[in-house]
């Protein structure tokens, strides 16, 4: 063992002091654990180039130079192009009246008038051209980690590498990893099923592991229902050199998180998540809701691909989002939420989860030395 196990090639490669990496949509979270020393992830893929730009300025103004990174969905699958409006106008009538009797069934209104400054905006919808402009803005800004959520970065390697990003692929089986690095990207993230949001269908210890013996020295890190120390240690046991966190940051004092979802978090086992294609058009692992069990039901429609489903559902997710319509609040969730049971600050999560893994990793020593 290394006098300190945790210090591995993700930590030399970004000076960071510990082997974690947060994904959240909460830049205050992201301020807060880069700061205690690990790494994080802001997934930006419902935002604007503007949008992008304005987090990039926040964050380096509360970090410095240290480290962070932007995750972006570049699934091939999406149309090339298109508006929102435009996208539309291909939703069947069928899907449109589901959504408009659920809404009445269950009395959700209207989301809530936004700000006049809010009202011009117009969400990007997922396509191609979408992906193209904020991948744009992140080559621009040079930020030192781009991570791709959901589709392969390698069109976009040279790009990066020529501004000095490293580039991060989320992959959910052994070919699409093995595809990655050949493509070269600088990380694997094997992702198991147990995580939240998108994700596919393998176990995270039957992943890890064959992706580490597959991709040639890659360097692997694990994601996929970690939230705890003994799971980091088991991480870097299994061969990778950090662990991608999610859900376990949605309870974090920082979260922007709305406390309704927070409590349901806590409250949840780990039976309590399962994978729909009802809030995107793709598997997402999420709580389990009135909304997943509607979208469950004999009756309902199959979901629409990406992104006519999440332009079909948009202001009914907003409008209970808006109304804190409780029973229908949710949130993308792994089968960690299981072993969530308190919130604190994120810093203190950190801390918590590496004093955890030292400790495990010193007895392992410790018994090696014996023997």
């Amino acid at each position: 063992m290394n006098a300190n196990p945790l210090g591995t090639k993700l930590c030399e490669d970004f000076g960071i002091e510990f082997p974690v990496i947060a994904f959240t949509h909460c830049k205050d979270v992201v301020e807060a654990v880069v700061n205690a020393g690990a790494l994080a992830v802001l997934g930006v893929g419902g935002m604007t180039p503007d949008e992008i730009e304005r987090e990039i300025k926040w964050i380096r103004e509360r970090v410095g130079d240290k480290p962070f990174g932007l995750d972006v969905l570049i699934p091939a699958s999406v149309p090339p192009s298109g508006s929102t409006s435009e996208l539309r106008e291909q939703i069947p009538p069928t899907h449109i009246e589901f959504m408009n009797n659920l809404k009445r069934d269950y009395n959700i209104p209207d989301p809530k008038p936004k700000p006049p400054a809010e009202a011009q905006i117009e969400r990007p919808s997922q396509t191609q051209e979408t992906a193209r402009r904020q991948l744009d803005v992140i080559l621009e800004e040079r930020v030192p980690i781009l991570a791709s959520g959901l589709g392969s970065p390698a069109f976009i390697l040279d790009a990066a590498h020529e501004r000095g990003i490293k580039v991060f692929g989320l992959i959910g089986n052994v070919r699409q990893a093995r595809r990655e690095a050949e493509a070269g990207v600088d990380y694997i993230v094997a992702q198991g099923t147990d995580a939240g949001g998108h994700t596919g269908e393998i176990g995270t210890f039957s992943l890890v592991p064959q992706v580490v013996r597959a991709v040639n020295g890659t360097p692997v890190i694990c994601a996929g229902g970690v939230g705890s120390g003994s799971q980091l240690a088991a991480a870097l046991c299994l061969g990778a050199v950090g662990v991608w966190m999610g859900t376990i940051w949605l309870t974090a004092r920082e979260s922007d998180t709305d406390l309704i979802v927070k409590e349901k978090i806590v409250a949840a086992t780990e039976r309590d998540t399962i994978r729909s294609r009802s809030s995107s058009g793709k598997p997402i692992r999420q709580l389990q809701t009135k909304w997943t069990e509607v979208w469950g039901a004999p009756d309902a429609p199959d979901p629409l691909p990406m992104p006519l489903q999440g332009i079909l559902v948009n202001d009914v997710v907003t409008a209970v989002r808006d109304h804190r319509i409780a029973d229908f609040m949710g949130s993308p969730a792994g089968q960690v939420v299981g072993m969530i049971d308190e919130m604190k600050p994120a810093a203190e999560i950190v801390f918590d989860i590496v004093d955890e893994a030292q400790g495990i990793l010193e007895g392992l020593a410790g018994d090696s030395e014996l023997d």
